[in-house]
């Protein structure tokens, strides 16, 4: 089989309607530190912004994942990434998560250990669609099955924070806090 290389800069381009909002948030602190600040101080705010934003745009462009004979190699945008061998890996399976833009599905690996590992660029949501994103998932998994042992195919056990949502822990949280501020109210008075 032909090695496969995921890269999120062949994917996700970004439309002007979303970008639109991130050049207002550079304009924006400037022009909010410019009437309170100096000149200097507002220019080195907006620069180290923009810095912060360049890198970490810089990153996610050149997120990867390759598959092939030695196993899926992770790139986060630094470096060459990380190898993780066909033998440490027990399961490839897709997570799904529910957002305010709607639900995103991302493939990911779980190994030998435990861990799970979001795989970079194979992501597909409202966002950032993706219409290959089963077929692409599925060669992943053809890989996996090809050169693994049916017996090291294990597949984990669902944990807490799989079974609970952004949302539920955000209502969650909310009611810890609603009841930590009532009680402190209720201890001064």
């Amino acid at each position: 089989m032909d090695e496969l290389i995921f890269r999120v800069k062949d994917r996700h381009r970004p439309p002007w309607r979303q970008l639109v909002p991130l050049y207002l948030m550079c304009v924006l602190p400037w022009v909010f530190f410019f009437r309170v600040v100096d000149t200097v101080t507002a220019s080195c705010v907006c620069g180290a912004f923009l810095v912060l934003w360049g890198v970490s745009f810089f990153l996610v462009r050149r997120s990867r994942t390759t598959v092939g004979a030695e196993g899926i190699t992770i790139s986060w945008g630094m470096g060459r990434g990380r190898t993780h061998p066909w033998d440490q890996i027990r399961w490839v399976d897709v997570r799904e998560t529910r957002t305010n833009s709607g639900t995103v599905r991302t493939a990911r690996i779980t190994l030998a250990g435990g861990r799970r590992r979001s795989l970079p660029a194979l992501s597909h949501g409202n966002l950032y669609p993706l219409p290959d994103f089963d077929t692409d998932v599925r060669r992943v998994i053809n890989w996996w099955e090809l050169s693994t042992d049916p017996a090291m195919r294990i597949q984990p056990p669902r944990r807490t924070r799989d079974r609970l949502t952004p949302h539920a822990l955000g209502v969650i949280l909310g009611l810890v806090i609603t009841a930590v501020i009532v009680i402190v109210v209720l201890a001064q008075n």
